[in-house]
């Protein structure tokens, strides 16, 4: 866009381990990890960045780049195709969950914004709290179908600290969603932060029954889960071809399941890749609550529909949070609560 800096960038190809340049934890006397403490301040990106990809559901070629945006702006799409009209990244936004999260205009259905999971499960790792999103198109690129080339660009971009605080969601009394024997629950945390949990159960056996547990925070992202690829199983294909979607899948940004095989040639990057998947979608989708969680996840066979009722659930639950912070943001959650 005129007047703002631009970073070109090419992604690179990641393999089984994660990009260079991706730090650990920190180890403590004990030999076990420590997560570095995060910032209580709110964050933005320093420099604007850009790159091009290939959208998962439409096939086509989209453009994405990344900008730095003011305290309590949050995160907010833009689509350059249709005069830079936004839509913020908010649970209340999400208008579609087949497959992906999509968020649109309430009022306008065809401004809209799919694929937003990957990207917003990156942006929440990084502890971005404020940046604009440009895409021109309906949807974000898929790139590998991880989170790895997010993480990429986010460290290409860098980041700096502003002065508002952050806005804080403490969870005070469990709230659970379920359909069928899959549910998503929140619940009070015994410290700060985010502690998370998912389980999956598939009939196709080169999956199974995988669970996934983690303390979130950025190192734990980027070494654990931020290279795990989003699957598909082999009968679906064609059906989500006929209902329009997966239009740009191939075994170079999606796994695919054919009972007991691994079709791509590469196999797995981890040998439980599907779950912490799963667990990469729900920390996206969880992110659209409009602040910083604190407390439980837990998840069994949920998906961006579950997550996002959670939300919706909790929010409408009024002593179910409470939000520390006096931001714009902030404000918003307890009216519309």
């Amino acid at each position: 866009m005129d007047g703002m800096l631009a970073t070109s960038v090419t992604l690179p190809n990641h393999g089984p381990t994660p990009p260079d340049g991706i730090a650990a934890d920190l180890p403590g006397r004990d030999g076990a990890s420590r997560p570095l403490p995060r910032t209580a301040r709110q964050q933005t990106l320093r420099q604007s960045i850009s790159c091009v990809g290939t959208g998962l559901h439409t096939g086509r070629r989209i453009a994405l780049a990344l900008h730095p945006a003011p305290e309590h702006t949050g995160i907010v799409f833009r689509r350059t195709d249709m005069d830079g009209r936004a839509i913020p990244a908010r649970f209340d936004h999400v208008a579609d969950t087949r497959l992906s999260t999509v968020i649109a205009d309430p009022h306008d259905p065809a401004l809209r914004v799919a694929t937003i999971e990957h990207l917003m499960s990156a942006l929440s790792a990084d502890g971005i709290d404020n940046a604009y999103v440009d895409v021109d198109g309906p949807e974000v690129p898929v790139f590998d179908g991880s989170a790895a080339d997010f993480v990429f660009l986010l460290d290409c971009a860098g980041h700096v600290e502003q002065t508002a605080p952050r806005t804080v969601i403490e969870i005070l009394r469990p709230v659970r969603v379920a359909d069928g024997d899959a549910f998503a629950e929140l619940r009070p945390g015994r410290e700060a932060g985010l502690s998370m949990t998912m389980t999956i159960d598939f009939s196709a056996s080169a999956i199974g029954a995988q669970t996934f547990a983690m303390r979130f925070d950025r190192q734990v992202f980027r070494r654990d889960i931020a290279n795990c690829r989003t699957f598909t199983l082999r009968q679906e294909i064609e059906a989500l071809h006929a209902a329009g979607l997966a239009r740009g899948g191939s075994l170079d940004n999606a796994i695919v399941v054919d009972g007991d095989t691994v079709l791509n040639p590469c196999g797995l990057r981890r040998p439980d890749e599907f779950v912490r998947h799963k667990m990469i979608d729900a920390v996206g989708d969880l992110y659209l609550a409009g602040g910083v969680l604190t407390g439980v996840f837990a998840g069994h066979k949920s998906g961006h529909a579950l997550n996002n009722r959670l939300l919706r659930t909790l929010f409408a639950d009024r002593g179910a949070w409470r939000v520390r912070g006096r931001s714009p943001q902030a404000q918003a959650l307890r009216v519309a609560a």
